[in-house]
């Protein structure tokens, strides 16, 4: 009863915003709003001032996408209340590097939350979430250490409504993991590849699939690994042709973008 009553409450401010924003481009119609004051009026509402915090209830309405907690930092009265009201607004709340007692201060308050100890995501979901994902990206793993970014990647893909299809320890150094998953990678519309130590894993998907590739260095090697930036460095300068490189174990900004990639895709390049 709580879920589908933060659903509806979910439905109702976003019916709102979109009222606002009409009645908002009738006004710049009618010629009482400039363009100008419009844009205005728009780059800086609404948002809900904390005090500590401004949160951005309007972003979905432009980017498509909501505001995520990067909970790392954050004290903890400061973290429950972000999500307290991000979930009574919005029915839905999405962190990431979170920790097990960030998952127990924020549990007091919404039993309903979530924690993945791997990809350390905190996240409160839509009842209906799995049911609304579309399309399809792969994520891939050069080894199990790089998992837990493999995983926010992957989760934050499926938070966001993709459907997402796991490749995990299929690196360079056993390459025939990967040979026999060819097929996944090529009905994908994109592919996230996580690799650390050398990062060879990109650029070996980037041979073989026509659909963008998210290269995603992690920190995970030995010492002259200099924690990730030797991966960076060989994603970037990789010799295939349709890659592109994140930060070092930055799996929620590949999650985001792959996401983006696969909207495109299954609307035939429109949003």
């Amino acid at each position: 009863m709580a879920d589908e009553t933060l659903r509806r409450n979910s439905a109702v401010m976003m019916r709102e915003t979109e009222m606002e924003i009409k009645e908002l481009l009738e006004m710049v119609r009618d010629g009482s709003v400039t363009v100008e004051e419009a844009q205005t009026r728009l780059a800086v509402k609404p948002y809900e001032d904390l005090g500590f915090a401004r949160l951005d209830s309007h972003r979905e309405s432009r980017s498509g996408f909501p505001e995520v907690i990067y909970c790392a930092g954050k004290p903890d009265e400061y973290l429950q209340k972000i999500y307290v009201n991000m979930t009574e607004r919005e029915g839905r709340a999405f962190g990431t590097r979170a920790t097990q007692h960030q998952y127990e201060l924020v549990r007091e308050v919404l039993p309903q939350v979530q924690y993945d100890p791997v990809s350390r995501i905190l996240k409160v979901e839509a009842p209906d979430e799995a049911s609304r994902r579309i399309g399809r990206i792969a994520v891939c793993s050069g080894g199990t250490a790089d998992v837990p970014v493999a995983e926010e990647a992957a989760q934050t893909a499926e938070y966001f409504g993709t459907n997402v299809e796991r490749l995990y320890d299929v690196g360079v150094s056993g390459l025939h993991r990967l040979l026999d998953r060819v097929s996944t990678l090529q009905e994908a519309n994109c592919v996230i590849a996580v690799a650390g130590m050398e990062g060879a894993l990109a650029s070996v998907v980037g041979g073989l699939v026509r659909c963008p590739v998210i290269a995603v260095p992690t920190s995970v090697g030995y010492g002259a690994s200099f924690h990730g930036l030797s991966a960076l460095l060989t994603m970037i300068n990789s010799c295939a042709n349709g890659i592109a490189t994140v930060n070092i174990d930055n799996g929620y900004g590949a999650g985001y973008l792959a996401t983006q990639i696969n909207r495109l895709a299954v609307h035939g390049g429109t949003r």
